[in-house]
């Protein structure tokens, strides 16, 4: 007997229910500066880009962090402020704002 086999695990962040616009779109905004400062801390020359992307990534996650509602989405953030972090302090650590 072969019964149909439901997808019943969806990838979201809103594990409540309903939906969370502004903090679906901090966690978004928060692991793209968090990439970006990553991958552009490792060039010296873009030490600049890396420090700045990796503060806005720092601000819009700690505010992802302070309105969050589900803990997917603080999950999530975790995982870019960490990113952007590690970019910020690169960047720093190779000239800075400058």
């Amino acid at each position: 007997m072969t019964q149909h086999a439901e997808r019943t695990h969806h990838f979201t962040f809103n594990t409540d229910g309903r939906p969370h616009p502004l903090e679906n779109g901090l966690v978004a905004v928060t692991f793209a500066l968090g990439v970006i400062a990553v991958a552009t801390c490792g060039f010296r020359s873009l030490h600049s880009l890396a420090a700045w992307t990796g503060v806005a990534g720092l601000i819009t996650g700690g505010w992802g962090q302070f309105i969050s509602v589900t803990t997917a989405e603080r999950f999530a953030l975790i995982i870019g402020l960490g990113l952007a972090g590690l970019g910020f302090y690169i960047g720093m650590a190779h000239g800075g704002f400058v």
